[in-house]
Order: structure tokens, then C-alpha cells, then sequence
């Protein structure tokens, strides 16, 4: 059993090669069942954390298993909140492969998730790409979206103007024509593409504010009461395409606006899957505004994890 660390995980999934796997996987597709959901208590009966146990695989391939520990109270006591380990097995002998680092493959492929929806949605010729947020998945983002637009200016909005300006002086010192902006509105209005990658539960992207032929990517609402953009950014024949169909379950982004009648189930174009299998077109000349809304799945996950096992087999042959 091999146990692959967080720098060679994150050695082997560089987005050139991480975004065609994704676009391989989503077409052919794997069982995921839903993920299991359980909460921890602590000593005196209080709930002191969230377990989260994700299942995909490939019958006669591989099995994998993504385990994340969500633990709030641990910044009180100096360490990450959250934790996460993958296990790779032979789905056909159940023999274990590998233990990878979960928290490089979460983070990367959710980033590259959102690039592969932008192959096909995003405007050709996009060229400014506005990241509202600074963690862990948006510093990611402009180097997964250059691997399929012409990214040449980026800028970066957040809450604390210090993170904006320290991702800011990161990305520009990997290439990028990068600044930090305090005007979001305004920031919003210039950009090809808007990516919201924030734990946000009121929206902060407003619709009004974006270009009618924008693409705007959704990445932060994962529970039904978080939200990053408002109601009108779904409106005006806006394109919806959604990761998954547990989407509409699980994301107050989609929840809320649906409740208030402001689209439909059936008004969502498609799925991923639907566009890497070409089931649904891609952009169409004279199509508005694009919307991407990812809630993440455990077949991105097994994707990424057969990736780094596949190259940590070649590298030892």
C-alpha cells in the first residue's frame, strides 16, 4: 500500500492533467452513492464535530473512499478545522492501493471542476477573471482557469483587503497580472468570469452588477444555508448547469431562488456529465450569462486519486 503526501499529490495533479481526467470521468461515469453524514459528540454530549464518509468506483477498477473530519472548535486550540484522508482500493480484489492526501485532492478538484465547466461555458475569448474569496480552493483558481482560457488579468475581492492583497502578490509572482480590489460592483461589471469560492450565507455577487455575457461560477454553497449570489443572477435567460443533480438538493444558491419561483428544476440546461458526454451543448453564439453551481462529488475524487496512483506507478516502475 503506497502512502502518497500532500506535496506529491499536489505534484501530480497539475491542471493540464487533472481537467482532461474530470472530462474523462464525467463522461463515463462511476457509482457514488451519497455521501454519509454523522455527528461527533464530545465528552459532556455536545456535538463537537461532522464526519463525512464519501464512496465512489468503477466496478472491476478502482474503490475509492474520501474521509473529512470537520472539527470548528479546533481553531481554539491552533489546528485546521477540517481534515481529510483518501483510501484507494482494487474495486475488483478490494486489496488496498493507497492513502493520499485528501485535503490536496478536495481543494484541486474542486478547482479544476470549475475550469472544466468554463471549457464549455465560458466566453472563447474571456480573458479577466474577478476571484471573490482568498482561502484555500480561490488561490487555485486562476491557474486552473488559465489551463482553458486566456487568462491575463485577475483580480481578487474579500472580506479582509489583506488576504486580497497577499493572494494578489502570490499570483502575480507565478505570472499574473493580478490586483487586489475593494470596489466589488465595479470589479464585477469589468470581469469575463466571476468565481465565488467563499462561506458566505447571504449573497455577495448581486446580478445586477454582472455583464450580460459573463460567466459566473459558484463554488462556495454546499449546505442549504449558505448562499454567495442573489436571485438575480439566475434571471434574465440566465444558462444554469449544475455539477451534479445533487445540487438542487443540498445548495441554498439553487434552494432559495427555486422556493421564490425564480426557476425550476427543469429550467437547470444540464449536468457535467451532460456536457462532457455531449448530451448538451457547450457556449452557443448568442448565449447571455453561464452559470456553474459545483457542490463537489465523490467522482471528482476518485478521478484525482487514480491520477496521482496511476503517475506514483509509473515514477516507481
Amino acid at each position: 500500500m503506497r502512502f502518497v503526501d500532500s506535496d506529491s499529490t499536489r505534484r501530480a495533479l497539475g491542471f493540464d492533467r487533472l481537467i482532461p481526467a474530470l472530462r474523462t470521468m464525467f463522461a463515463t461515469g462511476c457509482e457514488v452513492p451519497l455521501r454519509h453524514t454523522h455527528t461527533l459528540a464530545d465528552a459532556q454530549g455536545d456535538a463537537a464535530g461532522t464526519l463525512l464518509i464519501m464512496p465512489a468506483w468503477q466496478p472491476g477498477a478502482y474503490l475509492g473512499i474520501k474521509t473529512v473530519g470537520i472539527f470548528p472548535g479546533n481553531s481554539q486550540r491552533g489546528l485546521p478545522g477540517l481534515h481529510s484522508t483518501y483510501l484507494l482500493f482494487d474495486a475488483q480484489t478490494g486489496v488496498p492501493l493507497a492513502q493520499l492526501d485528501g485535503n490536496e485532492i478536495t481543494s484541486r478538484r474542486t478547482a479544476a471542476a470549475s475550469a472544466l465547466a468554463a471549457s464549455y461555458l465560458a466566453p472563447a475569448d474571456a480573458r479577466h477573471l474577478l476571484v471573490v474569496g482568498a482561502g484555500r480552493v480561490a488561490a487555485l483558481l486562476p491557474t486552473a482557469y488559465r489551463a482553458v482560457r486566456s487568462i491575463e488579468r485577475v483580480s481578487v475581492w474579500a472580506r479582509n483587503a489583506a488576504q486580497a492583497e497577499a493572494l494578489a502578490q502570490q499570483w502575480r509572482s507565478e505570472g499574473f497580472d493580478a490586483h487586489a480590489v475593494t470596489d466589488l460592483p465595479a470589479a464585477a461589471a469589468e470581469a469575463d468570469i466571476v468565481s465565488c469560492a467563499t462561506l458566505a450565507t447571504e449573497p455577495v455577487v448581486h446580478g445586477a452588477w454582472l455583464r450580460p455575457d459573463s460567466h459566473l461560477d459558484l463554488i462556495g454553497s454546499f449546505t442549504p444555508a449558505m448562499r454567495e449570489a442573489d436571485d438575480a443572477c439566475f434571471g434574465g435567460g440566465a444558462r444554469l448547469v449544475v455539477d451534479t443533480a445533487e445540487a438542487l438538493h443540498k445548495s441554498g444558491e439553487l434552494l432559495g431562488p427555486m422556493s421564490r419561483g425564480v426557476f425550476a428544476a427543469d429550467d437547470v440546461a444540464g449536468t457535467l456529465a451532460d456536457l462532457c458526454s455531449g448530451r448538451v451543448p457547450g457556449r452557443c453564439e448568442g448565449d447571455g450569462r453561464t452559470v456553474f453551481k459545483s457542490v463537489g462529488t465523490a467522482l471528482e475524487d476518485l478521478a484525482a486519486a487514480v491520477l496521482v496512483f496511476e503517475q506514483a506507478e509509473v515514477a516507481a516502475a
